[in-house]
């Protein structure tokens, strides 16, 4: 956790969706909204299913990749907010290769990896 430690210290986002820990939903028709990445941007994600695509959101850039490309999806509680995950989408072999977001909602992260991997993968 400890490379982690610096962006997580700066607290959940003001903006941050309300996490769950409990509860296991469907990804919401929006965007997923109110995480930060660790250069403490805000980001959003947005699964465009018809296209096949993630799309990772700044106000700096949008990077659209196909779901296809995305080896793996990790995920971790972020201890003392048990309602929220960081969650890694992997492109490559190495975690240099590794995208992170903060503050995911945890009623979201298994629709994540079952939409992106694909449920028959897990």
């Amino acid at each position: 956790m400890q490379p982690h430690a610096k962006v997580i210290s700066k607290g959940k986002p003001d903006d941050a969706m309300r996490g769950d820990k409990r509860r296991h939903d469907r990804l919401p028709t929006s965007p997923l909204t109110g995480m930060i990445n660790k250069e403490g941007g805000k980001v959003r994600l947005t699964f465009k299913l018809e296209l096949d695509q993630l799309w990772l959101e700044t106000k700096e850039r949008t990077r659209k990749v196909f779901m296809s490309s995305v080896q793996s999806v990790i995920s971790e509680p972020i201890v003392g907010h048990e309602d929220y995950h960081m969650l890694a989408f992997q492109f490559g072999p190495t975690e240099l290769s590794r995208y992170w977001v903060y503050w995911v909602p945890a009623q979201y992260v298994k629709a994540i990896k079952d939409t992106v991997l694909g449920a028959f993968l897990l």
